[in-house]
């Protein structure tokens, strides 16, 4: 058993962290591993919603089911709850590895799976970037952008929380103490400025970005929100990390009739160079992240071959 408080002594750069989330997609694109939809359960009145998804590495051989809970959607960030869960087991061996909590986990394969997104689609030659929301996905969004894309020049963040804001700058400053962040109250006119948009706020978020706030060539990458339906309807590319997740998750940016758009690419492939990410230096790009349990499970299990070389954690006897 691996809790919070396990995972958080490991150190892990943000280089290796990009690698192994790399190496997953490129693993499900060669169809080594599988990763199938997501279930779902939201009560009618959407105070919480909760999701299972199970996946196998192939290229690390295990197998992994991961939990995620969120209570008090309807409440100030501070009453909300949340708990995420992954237990693995070694399809070799068939015996269990670990179950742990899954919190760090998620808050580094997100923003680097949008570094990746960032690396592929943002228009060539990139220099500033927009990060819309200050929580969990927020805090490390710039650090991981600029892992991806270190020409990145200017750096900003819209937020409303100043505990957020001094953590998106203490975590910047951490691994890039030469850098300087930009906090922008404008974030419409901020969105025209930048080249990449990530959008990570929670859903009570006042931010909007449209997508005639765009320049020409932007990418904006879609986590949790800060950006309108618009940017979706209305991009030249759409890139997904999985079409089938985004019409279960991002039903907030169907149109008025509950449609999407087709999506032109799904990442996996363009990390495995089948389809391009970007077709030319003008076109508008929308980017879905919803994330794929196959990358928590390659770094949830790299987490698990660190801990136990540091004889981290608790050995419990749980099917004995």
């Amino acid at each position: 058993m691996l809790s919070t408080s396990d995972l958080a002594g490991i150190d892990i750069s943000l280089t290796d962290v990009v690698d192994v989330v790399e190496q997953a997609y490129r693993t499900l694109a060669d169809g080594r591993s599988a990763n199938p939809r997501k279930l779902t359960v939201k009560p009618e009145d959407g105070h919480s919603v909760s999701y299972a998804m199970l996946g196998r590495d192939g290229v690390r051989e295990v197998v992994a089911i991961k939990t995620s809970y969120k209570h008090g959607l309807d409440k100030s960030r501070d009453q909300q709850h949340y708990y995420t869960t992954l237990t693995v087991y070694d399809d070799v061996t068939g015996l269990p590895v670990a179950m742990m909590d899954c919190g760090r986990i998620g808050a580094l394969r997100t923003p680097a799976v949008s570094a990746l997104l960032a690396r592929e689609c943002a228009p060539p030659d990139s220099r500033s970037a927009l990060v819309i929301g200050t929580g969990t996905q927020g805090r490390l969004a710039l650090p991981f952008l600029l892992t991806t894309l270190p020409r990145l020049d200017r750096l900003m963040v819209h937020g409303i929380h100043p505990d957020g804001l001094a953590a998106v700058r203490e975590q910047l400053h951490h691994h890039f103490p030469e850098r300087e962040l930009e906090v922008v109250d404008d974030v419409r006119t901020a969105a025209a400025e930048a080249d990449v948009v990530v959008a990570t706020a929670g859903q009570h978020t006042r931010a909007a970005v449209e997508s005639d706030d765009l320049k020409p060539g932007a990418l904006s990458i879609l986590v949790g929100h800060g950006i309108a339906p618009s940017t979706l309807q209305r991009a030249d590319r759409v890139v997904a990390t999985s079409a089938a997740q985004m019409k279960v998750t991002g039903t907030d940016m169907a149109d008025d009739n509950g449609n999407f758009p087709a999506v032109d690419a799904e990442f996996p492939d363009v990390l495995a160079g089948r389809v391009a990410g970007r077709r030319s230096a003008e076109e508008r790009i929308f980017a879905y992240n919803s994330g794929l349990v196959v990358t928590d499970i390659a770094l949830g299990h790299r987490f698990a071959q660190l801990a136990i070389e540091q004889g981290l954690g608790t050995r419990v006897s749980l099917w004995q």
